[in-house]
């Protein structure tokens, strides 16, 4: 495995960091792997850009900051203006399909939509949605494995909300395995 680097992306509020630290966590402790975070945020608590960013690796890493993602997840319009130029050809970029609205991107980068927000809600609360486009994030690239990311979530998650957010997270991962499957190309 060659180094990838990751970017989350959304609005203070949405459980961006909170992503980026599931993963890191799966794949430090269950995918053994070697992955850094770092994080940044506006001054605001909420509502303000936010983003969180992971290199991940077979080996150990040496420089802990990304140069050049090669996957960005955008759950929202600005953080989707802000840092999808940021991707090289062939990047993978993942945007909740309801916030966010496409325009200008590279047609070599690989396209994926998610309705995390609204899947979240049919679970019962937005609050979720951080967990189904994980779920989808997990199904689509393949950088972590479903099974690390679940057994990530305790401690990360409140311990009263771990069954719904197993819930969502499994959600976004079936989502994004049907795409997968759709979109593979016929044998």
């Amino acid at each position: 495995m060659s180094t990838t680097e990751i970017r989350f992306s959304g609005f203070g509020g949405q459980g961006i960091i909170r992503c980026a630290l599931i993963t890191g966590k799966a794949l430090a402790l269950y995918d053994d792997k070697f992955a850094t975070m770092t994080q940044s945020f506006g001054p605001e608590a909420r509502g303000s850009a936010c983003s969180a960013q992971l290199v991940v690796s077979a080996q150990r890493v040496l420089y802990p900051y990304i140069t050049a993602p090669t996957v960005l997840m955008a759950l929202s319009q600005d953080a989707y203006d802000k840092y999808h130029p940021e991707l090289g050809h062939g990047g993978t970029l993942i945007v909740e399909e309801d916030l966010v609205k496409l325009g200008g991107h590279d047609p070599r980068l690989q396209v994926w939509r998610v309705p995390a927000t609204r899947v979240a809600e049919s679970l019962g609360n937005r609050l979720f949605t951080n967990l189904v486009a994980l779920g989808f994030f997990t199904a689509v690239t393949g950088v972590v494995t479903a099974e690390a990311m679940k057994r990530a979530l305790p401690g990360l998650v409140p311990d009263r909300f771990l069954k719904v957010n197993i819930k969502s997270f499994e959600q976004g991962y079936e989502h994004g395995v049907q795409l997968r499957e759709a979109q593979a190309p016929a044998p």
